[in-house]
C-alpha cells in the first residue's frame, strides 16, 4: 500500500482521537501507520529535501486543516484532542472527510480566505485540481523546486555538449576540486586533458595529500557509451595496475556498461551528464543564485511560559 495523501489521513486521524482523549504527535503517527499498513520503508520515506518524512508531514497538514474547521483543537504542546464539533461529524459518519467537506464551516474558510481569494474580483478560488489539493504545501514547494533544478540540469548539459572538449574538462577539474578531490586546482588542471594514455584522459589525487590516485576519462559524447568503452578504460587501469576510476560523460552509459563495472574487481564511477549536471549544482559550479526563500515554523520553546 503506498502512503495516503493528506486528505484521506484526515477521517481516519478523527476517528483516532474520537474518544475525546489528548493525543500526541508520536501517538498519532504510529497509530495510523498501523491502519493504513504502511512498511518500516514507507514509514521511513522522505521529502526530497530530506529534511521530514513523508506521512509524518502529512499528518501534521491533516492536523493543521481540520484544526482550522474546529474539528480538532491543541492542548498543548504536540498535544490534541476532538472538539465538540469533531464528535458531531463522526455521528455523522461521513464517508470521507476532505477540504470540499471542510468548506462548510465558516471558520474554514475564515482560514483560508487571504490564500484563495482572487485579488481581481474578490471570488474564492477552488482547488485548481484534485491532484494538486492532494498535496501538503511543503510536497508542492519541492515539487516546483525540482521542476526548475531538472530544468536547470537540461540547461547545464546543453551547455556541456555545445562547449568545447578543452572547456568540459576544465568544468571536470573544478567539480572535483570543489568535491574534495585532486588537491590544488592547479595540480588537477595539469593532471587532467594531458596524457592520452590508452584510453585515459588524467590522472587526479583522491586527497589533498595524494594517498591514492583515481584515474579519469572525460568524454564529451552524444551517443550511449556502452560496454567495450568501459571495457578499454578497465584495461587502461588494469595497465596502470590502479584501482580505482571515474568515467564521466555528457551524455549516458548503457545497462550493459553498468552491469560490467559492478561486476569487475577494480572500482569505476560512471557518471552520466544528468549526475553530472546535478554534481555542478550541488557545488556551485556554472550556476549563480537567482533567489533565496528561508521557510520559518513555529518555535514551541519560545513561547513556553516558565
Amino acid at each position: 500500500m503506498s502512503i495516503p495523501d493528506f486528505q484521506s489521513i484526515m477521517l481516519p486521524l478523527l476517528k483516532f482521537c474520537a474518544d475525546g482523549q489528548e493525543y500526541t504527535n508520536r501517538q498519532t503517527i504510529d497509530a495510523l501507520s498501523q491502519e493504513f499498513g504502511l512498511t518500516e520503508d514507507e514509514q521511513k520515506q522522505l521529502l526530497p529535501s530530506g529534511q521530514q518524512r513523508v506521512f509524518e508531514n502529512r499528518i501534521a497538514w491533516a492536523r493543521a486543516h481540520m484544526k482550522m474547521a474546529d474539528l480538532i483543537k491543541n492542548t498543548k504542546r504536540g498535544v490534541f484532542q476532538i472538539t465538540g464539533r469533531g464528535k458531531n461529524v463522526l455521528n455523522k459518519s461521513p464517508l470521507e472527510i476532505n477540504l470540499r467537506y471542510l468548506r462548510q464551516f465558516p471558520e474554514y474558510i475564515a482560514a483560508r480566505d487571504k490564500n484563495q481569494k482572487d485579488q481581481k474580483n474578490g471570488e474564492i478560488i477552488e482547488s485548481t485540481s484534485d491532484e494538486r489539493e492532494s498535496k501538503t504545501p511543503a510536497e508542492l514547494l519541492e515539487e516546483a523546486y525540482l521542476t526548475l533544478r531538472q530544468n536547470l540540469v537540461s540547461d547545464l548539459i546543453s551547455q556541456l555538449k555545445s562547449s568545447s572538449s578543452n572547456f568540459f574538462e576544465k568544468v571536470v577539474v573544478e567539480v572535483l576540486v570543489k568535491m574534495g578531490y585532486g588537491g590544488s586546482r592547479k595540480d588537477a588542471g595539469q593532471a587532467i586533458g594531458r596524457s592520452g594514455d590508452e584510453g585515459i584522459d588524467g590522472i587526479i589525487k583522491e586527497d589533498r595529500l595524494g594517498l591514492d590516485i583515481i584515474y579519469i576519462q572525460a568524454k564529451k559524447w552524444e551517443n550511449t557509451i556502452s560496454r567495450p568503452e568501459i571495457q578499454k578504460f578497465a584495461g587502461a587501469l588494469q595497465g596502470k595496475r590502479a584501482r580505482k576510476g571515474i568515467f564521466i560523460t555528457t551524455s549516458e552509459f548503457s545497462q550493459g556498461a553498468h552491469d560490467y563495472v559492478a561486476a569487475i574487481e577494480n572500482k569505476i564511477i560512471l557518471i552520466d551528464g544528468q549526475q553530472f549536471a546535478q554534481l555542478m549544482i550541488d557545488f556551485g559550479v556554472g550556476v549563480a543564485t537567482e533567489a533565496i526563500y528561508e521557510l520559518k515554523r513555529l518555535d514551541s520553546d519560545y513561547f513556553t511560559e516558565i
